[in-house]
């Protein structure tokens, strides 16, 4: 990582837990300032003083990723606390593992609203910032199960997780020429406490038969790669969606 990370500040959406945690640390690891925002603010809040007591490499913030106004007004925050944003990563997903005959209306649309709702927001309203500004680097988080058709999170969530690798096409053409990248990563099942949620201990190891490397991902590891792919170096990077399931799916 360059130096230049030292002085950049990236905002993680989703950030007080699981895989938005991880990403969050990984990013303060290579020298970034960090935005961790989450719907729950305590955790948020509590997150923040595990990966920085000192409080002056962290911000936490309250934001619900399905409401535009909250996009708008943590980038007011941010702005006021550190003056700039340049890495963004659209990582808030709601999951709901509902037999897809099951899933009535409200619920179909929390889980859009959120992942790809959320999805579309950040990148607005970070994006347009960016593209004002002439740089910055928006991560999102897709899925494995929104490549392949995979319902075991629900068939919502995998709709929302195919649309925002549609997304990520869309606004990285949008601001590719003001200097701001898009690009998305889909992990497949990840050690991670949303998978173990999902599946019961007794199922494991018939997930793991069906993985070709026969192991969950690694949470840090999905981190690293958000780490390069917000380095200032990616820039001949942008609207791609890179892969990180074991085998699962091949392109």
């Amino acid at each position: 990582m360059t130096n230049q990370a030292s002085t950049q500040i990236a905002m993680v959406t989703g950030a007080a837990q699981g895989l938005g945690y991880t990403i969050a640390a990984r990013l303060m690891d290579a020298g970034y300032k960090v935005v961790l925002t989450d719907i729950d603010l305590a955790a948020a809040m509590r997150a923040a003083a595990v990966l920085d007591p000192s409080g002056e490499r962290v911000l936490p913030l309250p934001l619900d990723v399905s409401c535009k106004e909250d996009f708008d007004a943590a980038l007011a925050s941010i702005l006021e606390h550190w003056d700039d944003v340049h890495v963004l990563v659209n990582n808030a997903a709601v999951t709901r593992a509902t037999p897809v005959m099951e899933i009535d209306a409200r619920e179909f649309a929390e889980v859009v609203n959120a992942n790809l709702g959320g999805t579309f927001f950040g990148c607005q309203v970070i994006g347009r910032y960016m593209a004002a500004k002439g740089y910055g680097r928006i991560i999102n988080m897709s899925s494995l199960a929104g490549q392949n058709g995979g319902t075991s999170t629900g068939a919502h969530y995998a709709a929302s997780k195919g649309g925002i690798l549609t997304l990520t096409k869309v606004f990285a053409k949008e601001l590719a020429s003001r200097g701001v990248t898009v690009n998305a990563i889909a992990p497949g099942p990840i050690d991670s406490p949303m998978v173990k949620a999902l599946v019961p201990e007794e199922l494991m190891p018939a997930l793991l038969s069906a993985i070709p490397v026969g192991q969950l991902g690694e949470a840090d590891f999905v981190g690293e790669m958000v780490v390069q792919l917000a380095r200032p170096e990616a820039v001949f990077v942008t609207g791609t969606t890179w892969d990180i399931n074991g085998g699962l799916f091949m392109r």
